[in-house]
């Protein structure tokens, strides 16, 4: 089972999304899918799934026809309030349901949520159990028709660093076990280095790479696409991690520079108060009770760098 996606294209309304988007997810291998905030990275995903209207061309293993063997997970889920956790889960075989609950639907539910940790859940309300419960909850649901493609939209944002570790090798392990064709959007690059086969980095709608996580998360890549300066480390198992050092100096993005004749004042601010940006480089900022003036007219916050 593959997925492929060649020349797609999303636009919402006027303004285009994706451009010209190509990719390839294996069978029995994750794909990951990252980049900056607003990249179009959940877009991809939904895209997909069939959940957007889209031009270009996406086959799942060379058919152009959807399958409805996908389990998809939305980074935003919800459900009913009242329904158990059972009941949530439930959903996820719908199109196996045929208007009744056989005790194969149940039995499937039981040894998905256990698989996950969660079989104490069962009985609660869906909105009396925490964030991080729900989200595997959902990860549960997308799960328990025994899907042969999978589509997990940030899936371990609201969990604990534990169990994030214990999600992402779950996801991996069934992965490969069963053959499933995975993507997956995830923020944490270390993560995705760890837990992905292949990725897949976005930059403001276009794939800059797609290759093996080792050949994509280089440190000029990733300094080049989040405008941040890195430094690798390299771990007992001999996997290679990146740690965010500070913002590139001179961007266009959160990072404003303004030099004074001593000192570097980085400041980060959504929009850049015009009386701040008006002072070149090697010039002489105003007094500090001005500068605190300036910082309350736009800026988030200050460093100080020596």
């Amino acid at each position: 089972m593959t997925i492929s996606v060649q020349g797609l294209h999303v636009a919402y309304g006027k303004k285009s999304v994706l451009h010209h988007v190509n990719l390839h997810a294996g069978s029995g291998r994750v794909l990951g899918i990252i980049g900056p905030n607003g990249c179009g990275k959940s877009t991809l995903i939904k895209a997909i799934a069939g959940l957007l209207p889209a031009q270009g061309d996406i086959r799942f293993h060379g058919d152009t026809q959807r399958p409805r063997a996908i389990g998809y997970m939305p980074q935003d889920s919800q459900a009913v309030p009242a329904l158990t956790v059972l009941e949530v889960v439930l959903l996820g075989r719908i199109a196996q349901l045929h208007l009744k609950v056989h005790n194969d639907d149940l039995s499937a539910v039981s040894q998905t949520l256990e698989s996950l940790g969660i079989g104490a859940l069962a009985p609660l309300r869906i909105s009396d159990i925490s964030g991080g419960q729900r989200q595997l909850v959902y990860l549960a649901q997308a799960l328990v028709a025994q899907p042969r493609y999978l589509l997990l939209d940030e899936p371990t944002s609201a969990l604990d660093i534990s169990h994030q570790l214990e999600v992402l090798a779950f996801v991996r392990g069934i992965t490969h076990a069963r053959g499933l064709t995975t993507v997956m959007v995830l923020h944490d690059l270390n993560a995705a280095a760890r837990y992905c086969d292949h990725i897949a980095l976005l930059s403001e709608g276009r794939v800059v790479r797609c290759d093996a996580a080792a050949r994509v998360l280089g440190r000029d890549a990733v300094s080049e696409v989040f405008d941040v300066e890195t430094e690798s480390l390299r771990c007992s198992d001999g996997i290679e991690v990146l740690v965010a050092i500070r913002k590139n100096p001179g961007s266009d993005g959160s990072g404003n520079i303004v030099r004074t004749t001593t000192k570097l004042f980085c400041i980060s601010a959504p929009v850049m108060p015009p009386s701040v940006r008006e002072y070149p480089e090697r010039k002489q900022l105003p007094e500090a009770r001005d500068f605190v003036r300036l910082l309350r007219r736009g800026p988030s916050c200050l460093w100080l760098i020596p």
